[in-house]
């Protein structure tokens, strides 16, 4: 029992859900999960926190970050959440038969090691039975990718299930599956064991330089781009292989000649 979490030491669990109403059917589904498993935890002696991050109210700061690429405070606390975590329940509704956008937009800014080896409840929510694989074909591949680790029983729930005792059964059951990964502390094994395990990022003074542009460069090629082709390095040679009967250069190989030219790179450094 050596590689078990002892029973004291407290856990957090992390509630994200996609749902834009209040109550959102995806917050009523995560909360009876979170519920059932601190419930679980619990018997066994092991306190569990539950702290909320409800997508809804940050769709506007999501967009945001999507487009600029940028976290602002709010989104960055809600990553800073999800960071802090022992585990997470995630909830979405399922719109024309996928996720909703404002998850999947929500999973595009987490970073790729943020949820490394942690434990994941997946669930959905939606308007008819026929939907209820999305789970399992979107969601799991999703944080498969984050290197997540989804508990074996996923959860969906049609307007049919809420009253059904089967769903009382797999909330169960998943939460019993979420609290053994809990107390074993795999999960934060795997994950220190990623850290000792991952290359150190160099500091930016010790990354390989970009070669340097050549003096003027980057205002030729705006001017290139912009239509004036006198400022095409490659105007001249392209003439002169047509005025000896050869074929001229095609685009393709142009673009490539001016950035060899103005001595930028197309890979990062």
């Amino acid at each position: 029992m050596s590689d078990l979490t002892p029973a004291a030491t407290p856990v957090t669990i992390a509630v994200v859900d996609a749902g834009v109403s209040d109550p959102s059917s995806p917050r009523l589904l995560a909360d009876r999960i979170a519920q059932k498993t601190v419930d679980t935890l619990r018997a066994s002696g092991t306190t569990a926190t539950v702290r909320s991050i409800g997508l809804g109210p940050l769709a506007t700061d999501i967009a945001q970050g999507i487009a600029s690429g940028m976290l602002n405070p709010a989104v960055q606390s809600a990553m800073e959440l999800l960071a802090s975590a022992d585990a997470v329940i995630a909830a979405t509704p399922v719109y024309k038969a996928g996720v909703s956008g404002l998850f999947k937009s929500f999973a595009d800014l987490i970073d790729n090691d943020l949820l490394i080896a942690k434990p994941i409840v997946l669930a959905a929510t939606g308007g008819s039975a026929r939907h209820a694989m999305v789970v399992d074909e979107q969601l799991r591949p999703l944080f498969a990718f984050l290197r997540a680790i989804p508990m074996p029983t996923s959860l969906y729930a049609a307007p049919e299930d809420w009253g059904s005792t089967d769903l009382g059964k797999r909330i169960a059951r998943a939460a019993q599956e979420l609290s053994v990964m809990l107390r074993s502390g795999a999960g934060r094994q795997i994950a220190d064991s990623e850290r000792h395990l991952r290359p150190a990022r160099l500091p930016p003074t010790a990354r390989r330089p970009r070669r340097a542009q050549s003096p003027g460069g980057a205002a030729l090629l705006r001017r290139f781009r912009a239509g004036d082709r006198s400022a095409d390095p490659a105007a001249g040679d392209r003439h002169r292989g047509t005025a000896c009967g050869q074929q001229p250069q095609l685009a393709g190989s142009r673009a490539h000649h001016v950035d060899d030219v103005l001595g930028l790179e197309s890979s990062p450094p």
